[in-house]
């Protein structure tokens, strides 16, 4: 993928704060980004679909949830980008965090190995 591709997806406030909470968590479920977003479920699913379509994000099926997180294979540059604007700007997602970290009932994530 392109900067450009790339600039353009993360150029949306929601599709951004999604990629840096999912970054933050390692993967998060569509309930707990509708809650940190504080935006109802129709649109943040259609901005993780545009996510995934970009190639930005995987998903997986575990019983009820769908987990979303970063694409394994998205470039390191990428990465590092992302990881920058979190630690530069950690007020750009903190009232996201805080919601997301007051939610009740979150879905547990299976324990591997």
């Amino acid at each position: 993928m392109s900067p450009l591709q790339v600039f353009k997806c993360l150029s949306d406030d929601t599709r951004l704060k999604v990629c840096l909470l999912i970054r933050e968590h390692g993967e998060l479920c569509v309930c707990e980004l509708v809650e940190a977003l504080d935006e109802i479920q129709p649109k943040i699913s259609r901005h993780l679909a545009n996510l995934r379509s970009c190639g930005l994000l995987q998903d997986r099926k575990s019983g009820q949830w769908v987990f979303y997180s970063l694409h394994p294979q998205i470039e390191d540059w990428l990465r590092e980008t992302l990881h920058q604007v979190s630690e530069h700007h950690v007020e750009y997602i903190f009232a996201c965090s805080q919601r997301l970290h007051a939610m009740q009932g979150r879905p547990e994530r299976e324990k591997c190995c």
